[in-house]
């Protein structure tokens, strides 16, 4: 028999059970299924960046995943004989300035498990095989893999199911993009020769890249781009690996065992819209792109962070369900932007032409030795600089002082609110009182005394990112703003 629910989520991994946390978290019902009879056991993706780690801070369960990983404070670019780039993290601008290395087995643990303290587990060996969009519902169909079917109906229905998602090829979105047409390869376990486990080694050979990822003491993962795709190419065996360690890298380079060896592909796709009626996709599912920068998976969390407290608002009556469409538009510039910067690293980098890699590796030496580039690119890599400026939900009120932008990351800690998505409103003490009393389903008040801020009268969406910036005394621009939103 069917059963009804707000939300149901098609697909498991670290999006959909981000997006699962952040709906029970606000009280919306949600069912989540995967076809998957377990979590992955295999690294895959490895890294948490700053942005995503404030937004589990103000959700409130950060610690497990830092609990879980390991910090890891820089990069060095080399050539194999001299050290062409440091990069440091320690200066980006946030209260975790690092990378917190993770396997995606560890990620996926932590999400399961608080998943589970909220009450809802995780239904595997089901997956979502067709749903119909009836306008006011999603009828969706599951089937176990005993082949047991359900029908249910859902409020909304989110695509979380990677890649080849059934809900992207139900809705007949094109996954419009390109495959590089080069082969590479990887290997996760333990090697020897690597001094710093706090950072990225990455080797600029003039055959291909190799680059160095720690996951825990003594065990990395490597990758290598191997060339031109020559076809289907078999897994490596850890004596190919350790050619190619011996070949590009320091000289004393020595993998010792893995746990995982694999050959792979990078695509590089995106859907051009991410909902249609009450079909919404998140992650993979919208938009996959090289792992250079290790942005996949924190954009897709991201898209989780952003959704989630758009649903809950609409579900719960209190924002009106245009509300949702600011979804896929700032979202679609977010995967634009990500794909096209994970796409310059990795063209940078498998440069084959020997003028082009001496040019390159001259211009790298050359601006990394200025501490302010380096610092933008460690902003650039931790997710920082990405905001909303052309979103709907981004409205600049009366004269307010330049350094409050609408549309960026608010860069301060918020009070936390663990159980309702809520606007925050900063400001003079009776201004954001006032907002709190007159929206008390959609503001709470942060009253501030600090100089800059209190000439100011802001309101900083639940996700972190300013979508009312307005003059100390601009009351009536920050209420024309929250009017518009609510029901």
């Amino acid at each position: 028999m069917a059963r009804n629910v707000n939300v149901l989520i098609s697909g498991a991994g670290p999006v959909g059970m981000t997006l699962a946390n952040e709906l029970t978290r606000y009280g919306v019902s949600v069912r989540i299924v995967d076809k998957a009879a377990e979590r992955t056991d295999k690294s895959k993706a490895l890294v948490l960046w700053s942005r995503t780690l404030e937004l589990f801070d103000h959700a409130g369960y950060v610690d497990e995943f830092l609990a879980a990983g390991m910090q890891v404070h820089g990069a060095d670019i080399s050539n194999g004989k001299e050290v062409m780039a440091h990069i440091s993290l320690d200066s980006i601008d946030s209260i975790y300035p690092y990378a917190l290395m993770i396997p995606q087995s560890e990620t996926e643990r932590v999400l399961d498990e608080t998943l589970r303290k909220r009450g809802v587990a995780v239904e595997r060996n089901v997956a979502l095989e067709s749903f119909v969009d009836q306008g006011a519902q999603v009828q969706a169909l599951l089937r176990k893999t005993s082949g047991e079917a359900e029908t249910l109906t859902a409020d909304w229905l989110i695509g979380c199911d990677g890649a080849h998602s059934v809900v992207r090829h139900g809705l007949g979105f094109i996954f419009d993009g390109t495959t590089q047409p080069s082969d590479w390869a990887l290997a996760d376990g333990h090697f020897t020769g690597l001094d710093a486990e706090d950072r990225l080694h990455i080797f600029w050979h003039k055959d291909g890249i190799l680059a160095f990822f720690p996951i825990t003491e003594g065990r990395w993962r490597v990758i290598a781009d191997l060339g031109v795709a020559t076809g289907h190419r078999a897994d490596p065996t850890l004596e190919e690996i350790q050619a190619l360690l011996t070949q590009r890298g320091s000289g004393n380079l020595v993998i010792k065992d893995a746990y995982w060896l694999a050959a792979f592909h990078i695509n590089e796709r995106k859907v051009s819209q991410y909902s249609r009626g009450r079909a919404i996709l998140a992650g993979d599912a919208a938009h996959i792109h090289s792992p250079a920068g290790g942005q996949g998976m924190n954009t897709g969390m991201q898209d989780a962070f952003n959704l989630a407290w758009k649903l809950s608002l609409v579900i719960g009556g209190v924002c009106k369900p245009s509300l949702l469409d600011s979804y896929s538009i700032e979202r679609g510039a977010v995967g634009d932007q990500v794909l096209a910067n994970a796409g310059r690293m990795t063209e940078v980098a498998i440069m084959r032409n020997p003028i082009a890699q001496g040019l390159r590796n001259a211009a790298v030496k050359f601006a990394f030795g200025f501490p302010q580039l380096s610092h933008a690119a460690a902003n650039t890599l931790a997710e920082l600089d990405i905001g909303y400026p052309d979103s709907p939900l981004t409205v600049k009120g009366a004269h307010h002082a330049k350094e409050t932008k609408a549309g960026k990351r608010w860069p301060d800690r918020l009070p936390p609110d663990t159980t309702k998505a809520r606007f925050t409103a900063i400001g003079l003490a009776d201004a954001v009182a006032g907002l709190a009393a007159k929206f008390p389903k959609l503001v709470q008040a942060a009253p501030t005394t600090d100089k800059l801020d209190s000439q100011n009268l802001i309101l900083v969406r639940p996700d972190g990112y300013v979508g009312f910036a307005g003059g100390a005394a601009d009351a009536t621009g920050a209420e024309a703003y929250l009017r518009a939103l609510v029901v």
